[in-house]
């Protein structure tokens, strides 16, 4: 949609970009419930817009996305600081296109996700808006106020930075479904040595439990710490566990219910056939993107 928009209905023009504002919130926040505030805050910006002064709808309210979401992601950083224990993004229940996107896939995986963290703020917006949405340099420039010399260089730094972090490969979804599938397999029949030989030597355990619910504080590393860890934490389990397979963050992933109730969403970074990441999400103010399917559009 390009041109001026005058005439149209800036509701409709606003709708019409939803699910694309949504997506580049939540990658640069990782977080689904305050890229729905920074939703909230670009349509109270864009209906005070003169919509016959706007050549390209789409660009506009992505600036305006970007800027409200680079506000934020400074906030939640300060907010991070204080968090108790790990910090994982919030994992989103998507719908199957999602996963066909095999792009846009990797670049919303939990393990992606936490990739970005380690970016500074202008790095994470420059790189989402480059490498996923294929924005033209000057856009972004506009959108995070540099200049488009200066975006060159910090996407250059910041694509060098996730090259080096990014999981080595991209793993079919067959393969990702068959690990998973063995995975769940080892966890409710008690297969340790199952269990095992689907780690990795130098897997890393990630759980988020916000402070709230019970979770590992710190990163456990290492095949064998790492299975036990798992299995000793269904051991204390109080009532009846069921996992499920479910498609999150466009990845094969697994939920854990007690009792009929979501209590932990498991998800896994696999490279060469074996885990290298769980990622155990707990912290029950960031399970509401589980509650129905999110449409990520880019």
């Amino acid at each position: 949609m390009t041109g001026s928009t005058s005439g149209e209905d800036p509701t409709e023009v606003f709708v019409a970009h939803r699910n694309l504002l949504f997506t580049v919130a939540y990658e640069m926040l990782g977080s689904a419930a305050d890229a729905e505030d920074v939703l909230q805050e670009t349509w109270l910006k864009w209906v005070g817009v003169d919509l016959s002064t706007v050549q390209s709808p789409r660009a506009y309210l992505v600036r305006i996305t970007t800027r409200q979401a680079l506000q934020r992601l400074r906030t939640l950083g300060r907010r991070k600081e204080s968090y108790v224990g790990s910090w994982l993004p919030e994992p989103l229940l998507t719908t199957p296109d999602v996963a066909e996107d095999v792009e846009l896939a990797d670049h919303v995986s939990m393990a992606m996700l936490l990739v970005l963290e380690t970016l500074t703020p202008t790095e994470r917006a420059v790189f989402v808006l480059r490498e996923v949405f294929d924005l033209p340099y000057d856009e972004i420039a506009d959108a995070v106020g540099k200049s488009g010399a200066a975006v060159r260089q910090i996407a250059h730094r910041a694509r060098s930075h996730v090259a080096a972090r990014r999981p080595r490969e991209t793993v079919s979804r067959a393969a990702a479904r068959d690990t998973l599938a063995a995975f769940q397999r080892a966890i409710e029949t008690g297969d340790l040595q199952g269990l095992l030989d689907l780690l990795a030597p130098d897997v890393v355990l990630v759980g988020d439990g916000g402070g709230v619910k019970q979770a590992v504080l710190r990163p456990v590393v290492g095949a064998d710490k790492v299975g036990r860890v798992l299995f000793g934490g269904l051991d204390r389990v109080d009532g009846q566990a069921t996992l499920r397979p479910a498609q999150v963050n466009g990845h094969p992933a697994m939920v854990l219910s007690i009792d009929g109730e979501l209590d932990t969403v498991v998800a896994l970074r696999v490279e060469g056939g074996l885990v290298t990441g769980v990622y155990a999400v707990r912290n029950p103010a960031k399970l509401s993107g589980m509650a129905e399917e999110t449409t990520l559009r880019r």
